[in-house]
Formats: C-alpha cells, structure tokens, sequence
C-alpha cells in the first residue's frame, strides 16, 4: 500500500486554532523524513494560508522529487482555477477532485439531480484536464463522491465509473477513487 498523509489539511476543517505557514512547513518537513511519498499538503482555494504554504512549497524547492503532494479541490470552477494556480511548477501533484453525491446533499442542499450531480462531477474534470494539459509535470487525479456513506451504492458506482471513463487511466497514469466516510454517518465495516 502506499501510505497518504492528510494531517496538513486545515482549509476547510474549520479548525479553532489552524496551523502557522511555519507550523505547516515543519509538519511538512517531518512527514518527508519519516518517509511519506504522498502528503496531502491542503486544500488551497479555501484560504491563503493554505495557497501560500503550498506555493512556499513549490517556490522553495521544499517537494523532494520522490514525494507527490496532493491537493483537495470541490468541482467548482474558481475554485479548480486556483488550485492549478498553486500547484504550478510542482513536479509531483495528485488533484484530488470531489462533489457531494448523498442523497441528503444532493437533494436537500444543492437541489441538484442525479444527471446534474454526475455532470458537475465531469464539468470539473474536463476543466482540469484544460488546465493541466500543457503542463509537462506529472499531474494525476483523484476523485471523491463527497458523503460517500450516504450515497446510493449503484449511483456512487455510477458517478465514478463516468469520472473513470473521462480521465482514461492507464497502468502508467492511473486515478485513485477515494471513497470517503466524511460525515460518519456508518459504522467503518
């Protein structure tokens, strides 16, 4: 397995007393030397803390060439735009993309139907992809049905096997599907 850490992320956590940029940088730091090659370094359109810690990251060639970092980004365009603004010139980048896809989501708070959910799910993803395509570093891709728990089994198949079918992995360049309990609404089994 390769193991991930998302200990850096505070920008959209809502967290009473989130880290410094200099607290971040040396969690940052720590988790490289305990040998982490995948580390969630945040979420950087939710703050500029967050955007600046990643482009300090980036600027300050912080990112050993063996370590991916990954970036959290809602399928929302402003904000897809600004997380390829913070991510560029990193060498390594996994943008982890997600929508909210629980019925009580979709339903009740966006208001969106099953079609509009998948199609705000693929809209981000063809815009990343414009984004991304002339970028000579090695980006890949990670997508998350938001409230994962919460969401129709068959539809949550659904939604990421269309995510799958646009991004077109390869064993080479392969997507990760995240599948996350983000409101803990269900027993871990």
């Amino acid at each position: 397995p390769i193991w991930v850490s998302v200990d850096l992320r505070d920008g959209n956590q809502a967290l009473l007393s989130p880290m410094t940029l200099a607290e971040k940088v040396e969690f940052f730091k720590c988790l490289v030397d305990v040998g982490f090659k995948e580390i969630e370094v945040g979420f950087p359109a939710a703050s500029d803390t967050e955007y600046n810690f990643v482009r300090y990251l980036i600027d300050n060639d912080l990112i050993p060439e063996d370590v991916s970092i990954q970036v959290l980004t809602q399928s929302r365009p402003h904000i897809i735009k600004k997380t390829v603004e913070a991510v560029e010139g990193a060498k390594n980048v996994i943008i982890h993309l997600y929508n909210s896809t629980s019925y009580l989501q979709r339903e009740v708070v966006f208001g969106n139907s099953k079609e509009e959910t998948i199609e705000l799910a693929l809209d981000g993803i063809k815009q990343l992809k414009e984004l991304e395509k002339d970028n000579p570093n090695h980006v890949r891709y990670e997508y998350s049905p938001e409230s994962f728990t919460g969401t129709e089994m068959e539809f949550a198949r659904d939604i990421c096997n269309e995510v799958i079918d646009i991004w077109q992995p390869t064993p080479e360049n392969k997507v990760i599907i995240n599948l996350p309990a983000t409101v803990e609404m269900s027993m871990p089994h």
